[in-house]
């Protein structure tokens, strides 16, 4: 008991090193070798798309974020005699997920950061190699993944669509938003988000009055709409509308969103996938010591941290924290800590994110951007929860439908 005491405190002096004055240095463990930890980082083949070449993500996107958080992690496993390394792995397009998380175990990798959609992420997990990983999911914001077809090795660290949408119907009921004009894209991501956001409009008691569809026409995003072409098509497919007082976007394949503010017939603020969006993450959020951590991703990276990285960053922390609790190389007993009440993680989001231990997804707060400043946080101020507010965003214990396979 004493040794696991000593470990805490040792490991608390470290955390409290990102803090101190960069003359001050970490001493060794004086307990003598250093434990070796390799953290997996595994990628999807496909970049991620955006209308604006503003918004292009990073190569490095999410994968920076978890080399910040082992970074965080190292300067603890200085008193700990733990030492973190990444392992990462892009898959190369039709690459058989499953072999490529077996390379990284090899490799060493029981705890393996996971960019992957669902689809992927399911046949890694479902693998032989994944019976001997624990993944965290920082990338696949489905519903079903953490419903129907939802799997005890697979820790959800990016918030879910449901998540998403109830932080965002909450702030536009607290304004009074009641009404919704539902704007929705061609592709199934975009139907799914489509359902998280008519779901949540029902939950809170906002209206769809109405729900248009903006079909794929094909062509280059950014090339071929042409500004004057835009200016005249958006006005005309917006007109006409039962009376609203928000215009929703539900377009993840990022083919029209971005084009409603500013466009649209009606002087309508305008939410969703543009606009007014819900995020994990923003680069100027400074609340709750962010600014921090914002700086030391943006010394090392030369960006800003994005909600992928952010995501990125609490999967790595995660695994520290798991680590410094004598869990560093046993999955099960990694698996046991995140779900008991010992575990908190601090991820300068104002409240320390837990994990639900019915569908294994971590608890958090959503930010409301506008694309230059946090608007609100939710949980909004009023909605209640018998255990936790964050509760009220996402699928609560009577609502879910996950049976662990």
């Amino acid at each position: 008991m004493t040794g696991r005491i000593t470990r805490k405190i040792r490991a608390l002096a470290g955390l409290l090193m990102l803090a101190a004055p960069a003359c001050a240095e970490p001493q060794p463990a004086p307990d003598g070798g250093v434990q070796s930890l390799v953290i997996g980082y595994l990628r999807r083949a496909e970049n991620r798309t955006a209308i604006s070449r503003l918004a292009l993500p990073a190569e490095n996107d999410g994968q920076a974020g978890a080399e910040a958080g082992l970074d965080d992690n190292n300067v603890a496993g200085e008193f700990l005699g733990q030492s973190f390394s990444l392992a990462a792995h892009r898959l190369k397009p039709g690459e058989d997920p499953a072999q490529a998380l077996a390379d990284l175990q090899a490799k060493g990798a029981r705890f393996v950061v996971a960019d992957l959609a669902a689809a992927d992420l399911l046949k890694a997990a479902d693998s032989a190699a994944g019976a001997g990983a624990l993944l965290f999911n920082i990338g696949a914001a489905d519903e079903a993944l953490r419903e129907d077809s939802c799997r005890a090795n697979v820790i959800h660290v990016a918030p879910s669509r449901a998540m998403l949408a109830d932080a965002l119907t909450q702030y536009l009921l607290w304004k009074q938003w009641r009404k919704m004009l539902l704007v929705v894209g061609s592709h199934d991501a975009d139907r799914l988000w489509a359902e998280a956001l008519k779901r949540s409009a029902a939950r809170f008691g906002g209206k769809i009055v109405e729900e248009r569809m903006f079909a794929d026409a094909g062509g280059a995003r950014r090339a071929d709409s042409g500004v004057a072409l835009v200016q005249k098509q958006i006005p005309a497919f917006t007109q006409n509308a039962p009376a609203y007082d928000v215009m929703i976007a539900a377009d993840e394949s990022a083919v029209f969103a971005d084009y409603l503010p500013y466009r649209s017939w009606d002087a309508r603020p305008v939410a969703g996938s543009a606009g007014l969006v819900p995020t994990a993450w923003d680069p100027s959020y400074e609340q709750a010591g962010a600014t921090q951590l914002q700086q030391r991703f943006e010394r090392k990276f030369f960006r800003h941290m994005t909600a992928l990285d952010m995501n990125g960053w609490e999967a790595a922390r995660m695994i520290g924290e798991a680590a410094a609790h004598d869990a560093a190389g046993d999955v099960g007993a990694a698996k046991t800590y995140f779900l008991s009440k010992d575990f908190a993680l601090a991820a300068f989001k104002g409240q320390k994110l837990t994990l639900r231990d019915w569908n294994l997804q971590l608890r958090q707060p959503v930010l409301l951007s506008d694309g230059r400043n946090v608007v609100s946080v939710s949980p909004q101020e009023g909605f209640m929860h018998q255990f936790s507010e964050l509760d009220t965003l996402g699928l609560d214990r009577p609502e879910t439908k996950c049976r662990f396979k």
